[in-house]
């Protein structure tokens, strides 16, 4: 059995800068609130608690600690109540996410509304909105644009999530399109989706092609890491999401000669070469196991 390593996995910038900037912080004041989980990655927040990390859910947790804004942000009205409270903040914002927030905030001063194509559950999308004066609406799926008011502004302004993939937003702005081109005088369209989240797509859809079963290691709260299974999944592979090493069964090997494995972009490498050690150990052929990057050719 060969295991295969995409070309690009694993933590990206944003997520890398944020955790680093929250174990300087501990570091020097000892202990730090986080607004919420630093990354959707149950590991690294495990690890930064034990470094004085705390997390707290609400606003209403605030005390006197320093307060750390995670990589996904927060809306507009969060930053001016940290701001009223005196508290000490650290923006740990990914900086692609502060460029979505900044368009839609200039979009609504513009006079559009803006649409957001993202889990409208997502703290980053919430976060987006609310830097949009309330004009906005977020949009899962294609289907509900349909669900759209009727008296929507015919100004739009037109967003993503920057962990969906390209080829789903640009459905999504084609299908926007279709079904209410005669409600829309103008529409602008903001390139808002991650790079290093797009390159990740790219090498897992050309390890599906080379593989007979894929295993995306990260987080279950972690839309990029969802997003890499679906676009393994789109090429016709066998993919298998699992958030640490021991969720993997043998079953899923049996009868595979190549193994591919990819990460999010909150996943960190102990995590990633946890996976890799027992793929070696869960041989079924016990043949021996090779690992191989996802460039090898046949």
């Amino acid at each position: 059995m060969q295991i295969v390593l995409a070309g690009e996995m694993g933590f990206c910038y944003g997520v890398d800068r944020a955790v680093k900037m929250m174990e300087d912080a501990t570091e020097r004041t000892g202990e730090i609130d986080s607004l919420g989980s630093v990354v959707h990655n149950p590991q690294v927040v495990s690890q930064l608690k034990e470094k004085g990390l705390g997390v707290i859910a609400s606003l209403e947790q605030v005390g006197e600690r320093p307060v750390a804004i995670t990589a996904h942000g927060v809306g507009e009205a969060t930053v001016k109540e940290l701001a009223s409270r005196c508290v000490s903040v650290l923006d740990t914002t990914c900086p692609i996410v502060t460029r979505a927030q900044q368009w839609a905030k200039r979009l609504t001063e513009d006079g559009l509304a803006v649409i957001v194509f993202g889990d409208p559950e997502h703290k980053e999308t919430r976060g987006v909105l609310g830097w949009a004066e309330g004009n906005a609406y977020a949009i899962r799926t294609i289907d509900e644009i349909d669900t759209l008011p009727d008296d929507l502004p015919t100004r739009l302004g037109v967003l993503s999530q920057t962990t969906e993939t390209e080829g789903h937003f640009a459905e999504f702005v084609r299908s926007l399109l279709e079904r209410r081109m005669d409600r829309i005088t103008e529409l602008r369209v903001i390139n808002t989706l991650c790079n290093a989240t797009t390159t990740q797509q790219a090498a897992a859809q050309e390890l599906a092609h080379k593989t007979d079963v894929m295993f995306v290691i990260g987080g279950r709260e972690s839309a990029n890491t969802r997003h890499l299974a679906e676009v393994a999944r789109e090429e016709g592979v066998e993919a298998h999401q699992v958030e640490s090493a021991d969720e993997i069964r043998v079953e899923w090997l049996r009868g595979r000669d190549r193994v591919g494995v990819t990460a999010g972009a909150s996943t960190p490498d102990s995590v990633i070469n946890a996976v890799i050690a027992r793929l070696h150990e869960l041989d079924p052929e016990g043949g021996g196991v090779r690992t191989a990057a996802a460039q090898v050719t046949e």
